[in-house]
């Protein structure tokens, strides 16, 4: 009854969710993408709890914020989030908007001849500006752009989901043991495939963002120094008009060894969230400082093992 239940409400707000995007989707380009923005930073951030969420990310790593900014940040990322989302569905729109944007940066050399020489690429985003903009600018140069990704937990939304991203661009690996198969074929045979590194992984290194622990997955540089692969940072980054981007291409990440060169990634990212931070996803719960601190007390006790009895 249980599964019945979340199923039942799993199918309500997906009918919700996909007939505000269709209608929106009536809308001119320069219309939709600022209204779908608005939309969710003024009605369903407050709702759905993103905002204290915010909020309470900020209070974590920026302590030193001042009100106003945590107020005028509580606006700006979810106006980011709602935008990339229909951006994001709006499919040849969003395509054409990004196909011509120049590739900047000190590594977009190196992505260039990465790519005329079918050399493997891993490359590496954050949810960030709009993280499919670089994907749907390299596909359009003709860059043999893959990427891997984490279906949505409600099945109605992903069915739709798929599509849109698929839209942008192929292939897309879904995360699982299938999905890394096909990507790991992918990429032998010189393909970029996209990974994004900002998500609390429960298993992942005890790695450093923003001063604080944050829990990350090893497998974009496990990958690179396994198949000799470029590792480049690259992002989207949003535009002041808040319809354009520009493509920003960090230098490759030096191999080394997989945490070392995760946390470059990290810093990477970091260092452009700092200059931008409102178009970072602080919606995320990125560091889970309660649950970690749970796993450290599991982990601290069986080391321990049980005392010692009568």
């Amino acid at each position: 009854m249980a599964d019945r239940a979340k199923g039942s409400g799993d199918y309500f707000v997906n009918l919700l969710i996909h007939g505000f995007f269709r209608l929106v989707l009536l809308l001119p380009y320069k219309i939709r993408v600022p209204f779908a923005g608005w939309f969710m930073a003024r009605l369903v951030a407050p709702l759905a709890g993103y905002t204290g969420r915010i909020r309470a990310n900020l209070a974590y790593t920026c302590p030193e914020l001042t009100k106003p900014q945590v107020a005028r940040l509580c606006y700006e990322v979810p106006n980011n989030v709602g935008r990339s989302l229909i951006e994001i569905y709006s499919g040849d729109h969003f395509i054409s908007r990004v196909r011509d944007t120049p590739l900047s940066g000190p590594g977009a050399e190196a992505l260039q001849k990465a790519h005329s020489t079918k050399r493997p690429v891993v490359l590496v985003t954050g949810h960030f500006g709009n993280y499919d903009a670089p994907r749907a600018a390299l596909i359009a140069r003709g860059y043999n752009v893959g990427a891997i990704y984490m279906p949505m937990k409600n099945a109605f939304f992903n069915e739709h989901y798929e599509v849109a991203i698929s839209n942008i661009g192929e292939p897309l690996f879904a995360r699982g043991r299938r999905g890394l198969g096909q990507m790991l074929k992918f990429l032998r045979a010189g393909g970029m495939t996209g990974f994004l590194v900002d998500q609390y992984m429960k298993h992942g290194a005890p790695l450093q963002f923003f001063g604080k622990t944050a829990p990350t997955a090893l497998s974009a540089a496990e990958l690179a120094l396994k198949y000799d692969a470029l590792l480049v940072p690259i992002y989207g980054i949003r535009a002041d008009n808040g319809l354009d981007f520009t493509i920003q291409v960090d230098a490759p990440i030096e191999h080394t060894d997989a945490k070392t060169m995760t946390q470059a990634l990290n810093d990477s990212l970091e260092q452009l969230v700092r200059q931008h931070m409102g178009q970072w996803f602080w919606i995320h719960r990125r560091w889970k400082p309660e649950r970690q601190a749970r796993h450290q007390r599991k982990r601290a006790a069986a080391k321990i093992g049980p005392g010692p009895t009568a």
